[in-house]
């Protein structure tokens, strides 16, 4: 089916506002979509597949966009067009246009020199491929250069997995229960979740499995007093309530309003009534310090690179820079050492992005624990047994899309010694 020639000034438009980088992909799409409601279902999701193709692919296209005539935007958006729809689809292509892409959609993307194929920035490419070298960055850059698969995680005080995957049977919705999270469901396509009963009523939400891991090793337990010391929307500090079966008291501390504002209609559906979400200035806040000393667990998702989540947010990686990252590292440290101050003797802490970069994870841990001797590493095989959880590890949790189907997630766990 055709597509009419107008898709191309629109793809193009959003793309000029998307390539600025001024802020998060999804963002500039959702607006560029309100601002043109004409729009139809089926145009909107070629339009999102093409330029999601595009931050994927970048560099490759780049590339192919230096050959051909006119100008280089509009062959960018011809590029991402046709590998979102096929080069028959696009309407309002000059005789020159069609036979140029028809050439280079032909083209044998794997004989490309690596950096390109890799699709990532040249820093952290050559960074990534210091550390595991060429073939293992290939490995991981494919893997991040390809969509996320939809993962759901059950309510677990509202219903039960096996009920759930065969209720979304019924709609039908193809899914499967994960490997590691013993709540997680993954669906096999994307279908639209708002109308589900089931998504209604609070008994599944959208959660990565990486990301249910991370709620699971906290261990909270019933009646427990725990922090979700980064909580942002939301999906952990969810997840902890239900393993906390509604007990105890789990304090949601985030510095965004807008963060904690998209947390309570998903908090009103979880049925959870353990929740506080809490806005905070800084870490060092007042609320923070008058819990000192009295948390079970403690939670930290650091703000981090988020180039873990190159599956959901491709444009993450065009974004992010190196004096970005070395800012981050100030703050991660800042964070974690004031969250280290609640968690009470024989208290949990556990520290966690979705960074793939050892300057934000392995680094971070090291600086800390030099810093502090009343704390020690847990080992993180020894914590995944102790929650049933059927997984490799060494001292860290390190998840990567190539290896364990879940976006880049890390973690390490520290415990209080009495």
């Amino acid at each position: 089916m055709r597509l009419p020639p107008a898709i191309i000034g629109s793809t193009e438009e959003v793309l000029r506002e998307v390539l600025r980088f001024t802020g998060p992909a999804d963002g500039t799409l959702s607006r560029y979509f309100r601002e043109h409601p004409r729009l139809g279902g089926r145009e909107r999701g070629v339009i999102a597949e093409a330029i999601y193709g595009l931050l994927r692919n970048k560099s490759v296209y780049t590339n192919f966009a230096e050959s051909g005539t006119g100008p280089i935007m509009r062959r960018m958006t011809l590029l991402g067009l046709a590998d979102a729809a096929g080069v028959d689809a696009l309407g309002g292509l000059s005789e020159e246009e069609r036979v140029w892409l028809e050439r280079v959609m032909q083209i044998d993307r794997s004989t490309l020199p690596a950096a390109l194929r890799a699709n990532l920035p040249e820093w952290l490419f050559d960074k990534l491929v210091a550390r595991d070298g060429e073939a293992a960055t290939l490995e991981l850059a494919q893997a991040m250069n390809k969509p996320a698969p939809l993962d759901l995680r059950v309510n677990a005080i509202k219903a039960d997995r096996d009920a759930v995957v065969a209720e979304l049977a019924q709609a039908p919705i193809l899914c499967e229960s994960m490997p590691y999270a013993p709540l997680g469901i993954r669906v096999i396509k994307k279908p639209a979740l708002q109308n589900l009963p089931l998504f209604k009523n609070g008994s599944i939400e959208v959660q990565d499995e990486g990301s249910q891991l991370l709620s699971q090793i906290v261990g909270a337990k019933r009646g427990e007093m725990v922090v979700d010391f980064c909580a942002g929307a939301g999906g952990k500090t969810l997840s902890l309530g239900a393993a906390m079966r509604n007990t105890g008291r789990l304090y949601a501390f985030d510095i965004s309003d807008k963060r904690l504002a998209k947390l309570k209609p998903r908090l009103a559906r979880s049925g959870l009534s353990n929740v506080h979400p809490v806005l905070i200035a800084h870490e060092n806040d007042a609320k923070v310090k008058r819990l000192a000393g009295k948390i079970d667990r403690v939670l930290v998702d650091a703000p981090c690179s988020g180039l873990g989540t190159l599956r959901r947010n491709p444009d993450v990686k065009w974004r992010q820079t190196p004096q970005a990252l070395s800012e981050l590292n100030e703050k991660q440290i800042s964070i974690l050492s004031a969250a280290a101050r609640l968690v009470k003797p024989g208290g949990r802490l556990v520290y966690a992005t979705c960074s793939i970069l050892d300057e934000e994870n392995d680094a971070i841990v090291a600086q800390f624990l030099a810093a502090r001797d009343d704390f020690t590493l847990l080992p993180m095989n020894q914590v995944l047994l102790e929650q049933k959880v059927a997984l490799e590890m060494d001292d860290y949790l390190k998840l990567l899309p190539h290896k364990h189907q879940t976006d880049g997630f890390f973690a390490a766990v520290f415990e209080r010694k009495k």
